[in-house]
């Protein structure tokens, strides 16, 4: 009531009772109950009442004249506005609105000048650099895990995100339930069975093995029998199958989880979507052209996301939320530990197959034949493939039973690895 004491009394009302006050006709007690307001501001409007008796008013004078912006930044808000326009005008590009925040990020980021988000929605209005967003079902998503690694959201979204590129890329990430904190991000080219392999071996290696992980029904991750699949007729059903993925997980100890629609994986979509909304603006503004390139606006938008930004649905920013659960022991990661009978994370982390040793002692593999010694002919033989991407090589390591039988590599290329 105090800020607005000129709505509910005229200066006429308010003059009175400052005469009566003055005059000892009434007492303080009860003029601040009439006027509603404390005793500090009581006796400012008192000294300007005494200052000026017949000229008080109760009406706000300002004192000094509004701000106004520097035409340098009047400038850059509208270069970076008409930016933002070309962006959503273009049918290529992912993006459907304006986000008065990433201009706000990017003006104190690269021009070092400080603005507030009403002040640009402000400028934007006034020159038609406004959209109106449609109305949306109330957030309502809960997070229902009570400790980290408890539950770790794992999914992969196509998009052109560097618009200059001319090309799509995937990202895949993981994402903890609790604390909401992006574990893994990273750009690949083409989706494959090794690349959610890397991202799980980097989790693990970094954090520790969750409890669970959840997934969509891709076949990455999971065999679905479909309805028309000729193996109705025979043998498998749903799940008969173990796909690489699933291998690693078991092999692991991790339990694996699956989304039966899309809406299912809301808690991982918002990241995408926030880290859509930004990475595309960047990679656009600093004309990425290279999956490298992308890779530093991912990471670099990665720590914000983690370091700085508020979760709209927990309230505190994910690191935190993270360590403090850790400071409490609310954590279900465990530590690493390679099974026996196996010697290196390579022979959890990789492609599996497996081939029978023929009358020669050899076993072939696409094409390529392999002498190993120690085995018998009819012998059940592991290959553990882990591929080196960089150089274009992969190493094999062979296992018969419990047995290591030796390491060879050979050129991706010969392995024909985009099957797995």
């Amino acid at each position: 009531m105090a800020r607005h004491l000129h709505k509910a009394f005229s200066d006429q009302q308010v003059r009175a009772l400052l005469e009566r006050y003055v005059g000892q006709e009434i007492k303080l007690e009860h003029i601040l109950g009439v006027l509603k307001i404390g005793r500090s501001r009581f006796f400012a409007i008192l000294k300007d009442y005494r200052t000026n008796p017949r000229g008080f008013s109760l009406a706000y004078q300002r004192k000094s004249s509004p701000r106004k912006l520097a035409p340098e930044i009047e400038k850059n808000i509208l270069r970076e506005l008409h930016f933002e326009k070309r962006l959503i005008d273009n049918p290529d590009v992912p993006l459907r609105s304006y986000n008065y925040s990433y201009v706000r990020d990017r003006l104190r980021e690269v021009y070092r000048q400080k603005v507030s988000v009403p002040t640009i929605i402000k400028r934007a209005k006034e020159h038609d650099f406004y959209l109106s967003k449609p109305k949306r079902k109330a957030h309502d998503r809960e997070v229902l895990t009570n400790y980290v690694g408890e539950l770790v959201q794992h999914d992969s979204s196509e998009h052109k995100w560097a618009p200059d590129a001319g090309r799509k890329w995937h990202l895949i990430t993981s994402l903890d339930d609790h604390s909401r904190l992006l574990l893994y991000a990273d750009f690949v080219e083409r989706e494959t069975s090794w690349d959610h392999i890397s991202a799980l071996e980097d989790v693990v290696l970094n954090y520790g093995v969750p409890y669970a992980y959840y997934t969509d029904c891709h076949s990455i991750f999971r065999f679905v029998q479909g309805r028309d699949s000729i193996w109705r007729k025979h043998y498998l059903v749903t799940d008969d199958i173990d796909p690489q993925w699933k291998i690693v997980l078991r092999e692991c100890g991790i339990d694996p989880r699956y989304a039966l629609s899309p809406q299912a994986k809301g808690k991982i979509e918002r990241p995408y979507g926030w880290l859509q909304d930004r990475i595309v603006r960047t990679c656009a503004r600093e004309s990425v052209t290279t999956i490298s390139q992308a890779r530093e606006v991912l990471q670099a938008e990665k720590h914000r996301y983690n370091y700085r930004q508020v979760h709209t649905t927990t309230g505190e920013i994910p690191i935190m939320r993270f360590r403090r659960a850790l400071r409490e022991k609310r954590t279900l990661f465990r530590d690493f530990e390679v099974p026996p009978p196996f010697r290196s994370t390579k022979d959890v982390f990789s492609l599996k197959a497996e081939r029978v040793v023929d009358q020669y002692r050899k076993i072939s593999f696409n094409n390529l034949e392999f002498k190993l010694d120690g085995v018998a002919v009819r012998d059940r033989v592991q290959l553990r493939i882990v591929p080196d991407v960089g150089h274009g090589l992969a190493e094999i390591r062979f296992w018969c039973e419990d047995r290591f039988l030796g390491i060879r590599k050979i050129k991706s290329d010969s392995l024909n690895l985009v099957h797995f």
